[in-house]
């Protein structure tokens, strides 16, 4: 079967939020993707406190100096759009108070008919943890542990009740609820993040940087879902984060997604091939605006269809 293919909406700095996201949710859906993303940055640190990544010394895209509210974005595509499923990629979910996150996410669910996707991931930015003031960045790991929890109380039956470190829920009704349970998706960068994603997810979001690379974590997560006892299957939806150019880009040494129509669409075939059932593209880091971000997005899509991918 052909691999599902997602597009990034645009939230950065050289987008009109109000405008351009509807616009291009509608363009991407009547193109033929299945799937429209979002991402999570909160602010743009001047001096940061740490690389990109937490990469000592590696700048923070111009780009990041905005970036519109992912759930405010999905919102708007919701409005625009009837078929595509509705996905964050990822939201950090420790800068979110969890009770809270998990009504945005059922609410947002009922508003566009059952097509939210709730990527959720840990972050890395000491910046953010500070601004959001939810728990320590040590704490990381266990505020997505409990996150998951409220979600999996919030998104189910009534009464709803929870004890946990950061959240009191006494016996209520919570509404509305999500039209079908509530797909999780999670990274997978650590043993202990791979345990929690085999046991407690739908599915994985891995970076497509490299077709070798991606078959290996692929096949370790397999590996260990078929250790664990996982009898379902793990969903995935590899995120390809693209750097377009209306002309090649040379070098034996080019990066994956980095490149014109015809090599980012190489690269599609390559990750295609690793049996990755979905695969997300963002353009709108390169893209000048929206206009271009839509011609170039069913470029590339007609493109990938027309190569087998």
């Amino acid at each position: 079967m052909p691999v599902a293919l997602g597009l990034g909406l645009p939230q950065m700095k050289q987008y009109d939020i109000g405008r351009d996201v509807a616009a291009v949710a509608r363009a991407a859906e009547e193109t033929g993707y299945e799937s429209l993303w979002v991402f999570e940055r909160v602010l743009f640190p001047e001096p940061a406190t740490q690389g990109l990544y937490g990469v000592p010394g590696l700048p923070w895209p111009d780009q990041y100096r905005s970036v519109a509210d992912p759930l405010i974005t999905l919102a708007l595509a919701a409005g625009a759009t009837g078929r595509a499923r509705l996905g964050t990629s990822v939201l950090v979910a420790p800068l979110h108070v969890p009770f809270q996150l998990a009504r945005s996410l059922a609410s947002l669910d009922a508003a566009s008919g059952g097509r939210v996707v709730a990527g959720l991931g840990t972050g890395w930015s000491l910046d953010e943890y500070a601004a959001a003031s939810v728990a320590p960045f040590e704490k990381r790991g266990a505020v997505l542990d409990e996150l998951l929890d409220v979600c999996a109380a919030v998104w189910g039956p009534d009464p709803v009740a929870y004890q946990g470190e950061l959240t009191t829920v006494a016996p209520s009704e919570v509404g509305p609820k999500p039209v079908r349970p509530i797909p999780v998706y999670l990274p997978a960068n650590s043993p202990r993040a791979t345990r929690r994603l085999i046991d407690r997810a739908d599915g994985w979001m891995p970076v497509a940087a490299g077709a070798d690379r991606l078959a290996e974590q692929w096949k370790r997560v397999q590996d260990l879902a078929a250790e664990r006892g996982r009898e379902r299957p793990v969903g995935v939806c590899a995120r390809a984060n693209a750097r377009y150019s209306a002309q090649p880009v040379g070098g034996a040494d080019r990066a994956p997604f980095h490149g014109n129509t015809a090599q980012i669409v190489e690269d599609l075939v390559a990750h295609a091939a690793t049996g990755v059932p979905e695969i997300l593209l963002d353009l709108q880091g390169t893209t000048r605006d929206a206009a271009e971000l839509i011609d170039v997005a069913a470029e590339v899509y007609v493109a990938a269809r027309a190569a087998g991918v």
